[in-house]
């Protein structure tokens, strides 16, 4: 029975891998549907591949404010709730104390 040889190797696709998040990579494209050059949906996609630290590096952070990726986030967004609702709560007793 004849060796099989693989065409990338598995310490080639690591190599490649760890270069691709150290380093990272954007792939973009834009689907658009017209009728008569009338734009009726545009949809833009970009995808960047990068390691956590490379995305940092690049001001790439927006999953530490999402409050279903974050508990930190998910905290300061309850606090945020909360705080209004002090505020709501202080500024109807002063209303009814003014009555």
């Amino acid at each position: 029975m004849p060796d099989l040889k693989h065409a990338v190797n598995a310490t080639g696709l690591a190599d490649i891998l760890e270069r691709v998040l150290d380093k990272g990579i954007v792939i973009a494209g834009d689907i658009k549907i017209q009728i008569a050059d009338i734009d009726l949906l545009t949809i833009k996609i970009r995808l960047l591949v990068a390691s956590v630290d490379k995305a940092m590096e690049m001001g790439i952070n927006w999953w530490q404010e999402d409050p279903y990726l974050s508990t930190k986030a998910k905290d300061k967004e309850q606090i945020a709730i909360q705080e209004e609702l002090q505020q709501r709560i202080e500024k109807l007793e002063a209303m009814n104390k003014t009555t």
